[in-house]
């Protein structure tokens, strides 16, 4: 009989005992135990384990759980003598920062003050030991949620010693989701102020902190040892790249595949790696997302159970507001093509409205991305690497992502799409600025405007799209073709259908444009001096089948003019010449 699926359980004891559904991760602690690293941060997507591995690691270690190792007899670690005798050996600290989701530093510290504040309260019979001298004890009792910043960075390298000093052993140190506050603190614009005190927190903590065994960190991402571990002894950093803790978590295939025929659903291997394969960590191919796959053999239906969970927010006003070349990449990735590029694994939140590179580094390090290939330069060392989505579930996720851009002139953006498919020029106008009205200030960032760059707007535009005609149709946007790039080109996958060319223009009065009909007609003469319908007259397709647009930009206004006359001969000759 197949086990009984719990979702969302983070509770090893409690997925053992009730014998849940679980596959075997307990070698990650004979793997990360023999590391013998002093520091150890392992970064891994959302959804992925890491809160039920921490919570094993301390079931394994803690004193707490002395003498009561029988939870692991049936699992992996529990083969080997040495194991079964380090089980409740050493006093460990747990935390967690997941729920740290503050919109204000001074909210986000007194959370993680009150986090420590509940630690000491464990451990308050340390107070009556014996260990602890009337000084310590007054300080032990200043650990609250009210404590200043320099009573807060050194409280848990002082518990540390209070408990290595009550158990003659030094202590194993976990923080779960490590970097959940500095994500809020990028989207709600107090970064700075947090990094200052969460750096001497860890320095505190993990540098000069004598009473520490070792410690273990995870999160989805590895934030640049500049902003907060720039005074740590290089703390061992596992990336989604790194060749360690491959199958700790996450599912592999042949893991996937025990749990499908467990659950009568063998015949459907094919459809589940389309939706929840394309993961890889280190040199390690087809993880699959635990979330994701639980969810499958509880309702065994598919569905973007992953992607629809929460934490898209960041990723989705990084792809939102960002520019031009930002959407296009976007568009690319859409349309299934890789993304090469050079980056650092490293997230320098501080720069990710500034280098672009900090967008995918993030983007991969999630899980929203997958490494397709690398290539190291061997003269320089410098890496590239081959980006693309991961799979169909995380393309799902994008998809509603941008379709929720549009979501207050959806009638109106569906029906400009019916407009234009149908060369209905004056309904084409009408919906459009309904568009554009509602839309415009959504793209805006920083210093430039929608109403004098309306490139993040168009490109929002083009994204659209690509998800709502991607059946039928190729869209493309700023590609060569002729003497010049055009702004947008849609190709029909059916070639008897209509093609369209959209060329963009803000209104330029300084180039002697009066009006916004000046402005579109002036788009249009782009279109054909440029020889932009080159490219689809090469594939085949007849002039009399491509649509040209221009849309002239002012502030919110926007003018749509067509000019779909047949062009004359020597047009016809250039282009069929291509």
């Amino acid at each position: 009989m197949a086990r009984t699926v719990g979702i969302g359980i983070q509770s090893f004891e409690r997925v053992i005992v009730n014998h849940y559904f679980y596959i075997d991760k307990t070698n990650f602690i004979k793997e990360w135990w023999e590391s013998g690293d002093d520091v150890t941060l392992i970064t891994r997507p959302r959804r992925f384990g890491k809160t039920l591995n921490m919570n094993m690691v301390e079931r394994f270690f803690s004193v707490k759980y002395k003498e009561q190792g029988q939870i692991f007899e049936k699992l992996s670690i529990w083969k080997e003598e040495k194991y079964r005798n380090l089980q409740g050996t050493y006093p460990v600290i747990a935390l967690s920062f997941a729920d740290i989701k503050e919109t204000t530093a001074f909210g986000t510290k007194k959370r993680i003050c009150q986090i420590i504040e509940e630690l000491y309260n464990q451990y308050d019979f340390l107070l009556n030991s014996g260990c602890l001298n009337e000084k310590e004890k007054e300080s032990f009792g200043r650990i609250t949620v009210d404590m200043n910043d320099y009573e807060a960075s050194n409280s848990l390298k002082m518990l540390s010693l209070y408990l290595s000093r009550y158990y003659k052993k030094p202590v194993i140190l976990l923080l779960d989701e490590y970097d959940t506050p500095f994500q809020e603190a990028y989207l709600y614009g107090y970064w700075n102020e947090l990094v200052e005190f969460v750096r001497s927190l860890f320095n505190s903590t993990f540098k000069t902190n004598p009473y520490l065994e070792r410690a273990l960190m995870t999160g989805i991402t590895r934030i640049s040892k500049e902003s907060i571990f720039s005074d740590l002894n290089n703390p061992r950093i596992i990336s989604t790249t790194t060749n360690s803790y491959t199958d700790s978590f996450g599912f592999t295939w042949e893991e996937v595949e025990a749990a499908l025929e467990e659950y009568g659903l063998e015949n459907q291997g094919q459809e589940v790696k389309d939706w929840y394969d394309g993961f890889s960590f280190g040199e390690r191919k087809e993880i699959y997302n635990p979330w994701s796959l639980l969810n499958y053999l509880k309702e065994k239906r598919f569905a973007a159970y992953w992607a629809n969970t929460s934490g898209n927010r960041l990723v989705n006003r990084l792809i939102q507001k960002g520019n031009k070349n930002v959407k296009m990449i976007m568009e690319d990735l859409l349309n299934g093509k890789l993304l090469s590029i050079r980056m650092d694994e490293q997230v320098a939140f501080e720069q990710l409205e500034r280098r672009e590179s900090a967008i995918w580094s993030l983007l991969l390090a999630s899980g929203y991305l997958k490494v397709n290939g690398l290539h190291i330069n061997v003269k320089t060392g410098k890496t590239t690497y081959e980006l693309m989505l991961t799979n169909r579930e995380v393309r799902l996720m994008f998809e509603g992502m941008i379709e929720e851009w549009f979501s207050e002139s959806v009638p109106a953006y569906n029906d400009f799409i019916r407009a234009m498919l149908c060369g209905d020029v004056n309904q084409m106008n009408l919906y459009m600025n309904e568009v554009a009205f509602h839309t415009f200030s959504f793209f805006d960032s920083g210093k430039a405007p929608s109403k004098t760059e309306p490139e993040r707007f168009y490109h929002g535009f083009v994204l659209g799209l690509i998800v709502d005609l991607s059946d039928k149709y190729q869209i493309t946007s700023n590609r060569e073709s002729g003497f010049g790039r055009y702004d947008v080109m849609i190709e029909p996958k059916d070639k008897t259908d209509k093609a369209f060319i959209l060329e963009f223009k803000v209104h330029d009065p300084d180039l002697g444009e009066k009006t916004l009909e000046d402005t579109a007609q002036a788009a249009l003469r782009q279109i054909k001096d440029k020889g932009y319908t080159a490219a689809l007259v090469v594939k085949g397709f007849d002039l009399k089948q491509i649509r040209r647009y221009g849309f002239a930009f002012r502030g919110k206004q926007v003018l749509i003019q067509s000019d779909n006359s047949e062009y004359d001969k020597s047009e016809i000759i250039f282009d069929r010449k291509g």
